[in-house]
């Protein structure tokens, strides 16, 4: 049995395929699991879709994916970009050696890595792809990972946005660009000299 969705937009998919849960994980707080929305094969199209669009509004030659939701959105803009996807894992998932960069939790800290000895990010322009924005920790630690790794960081794309939290305010951008008030994607800011520039180091641990 075949079941047919219709939706009008990304937007108008989010909003109808969105599971809002109180008081998760803590008390006061609506959790929104996209869970039902990468279900719909409809709803994540239209979704990837317009992510895929940004990444090639930002001339990107590689799409970064987050640990983990941002692995299933970014392998699927990859695919439909043509550009390869890079897994930025979480510590301890990776064999060493590992390029490792740290960020804060409100309890304790964290830390994404890449591999040190067979990566070479040199001239690629990365769009990064997570599934939501809270403080934007994640995403700057990433940025920092792909810039040590001799890369750049030309955008930024997510689904949801939490409110409140100043995650956008930590990311650098020249311009940003709300499509619906759900989605959500923002340009990193890279000059014309920056465009040229051979990026100066490799992956070194």
């Amino acid at each position: 049995m075949t079941i047919q969705s219709s939706f009008t937009s990304a937007k108008d998919a989010l909003a109808k395929k969105t599971r809002l849960v109180p008081n998760f994980p803590v008390e006061g707080v609506l959790f929104e699991d996209l869970t039902p929305v990468l279900a719909d094969g409809l709803a994540f199209r239209l979704i990837v879709n317009e992510l895929a669009e940004f990444a090639m509004e930002c001339e990107a030659t590689l799409i970064g994916g987050l640990d983990a939701r941002g692995f299933l959105l970014g392998s699927a803009v990859s695919y439909r970009t043509a550009n390869g996807i890079l897994a930025i894992r979480k510590r301890g998932k990776l064999p060493p050696p590992v390029v490792s960069e740290e960020y804060a939790l409100e309890y304790g800290t964290a830390a994404l890595e890449l591999p040190a000895d067979s990566l070479d990010l040199a001239g690629q322009r990365v769009v990064l792809i997570d599934d939501v924005l809270a403080t934007g920790g994640t995403l700057v630690a990433a940025r920092k990972l792909i810039e040590r790794c001799g890369g750049s960081v030309v955008g930024y794309g997510v689904v949801l946005e939490v409110d409140g939290l100043g995650g956008r305010e930590r990311l650098p951008t020249s311009r940003s660009t709300s499509s619906t008030n759900r989605v959500w994607r923002r340009e990193a800011s890279i000059s014309e000299e920056a465009k040229s520039e051979r990026p100066r180091r490799r992956c070194l641990q």
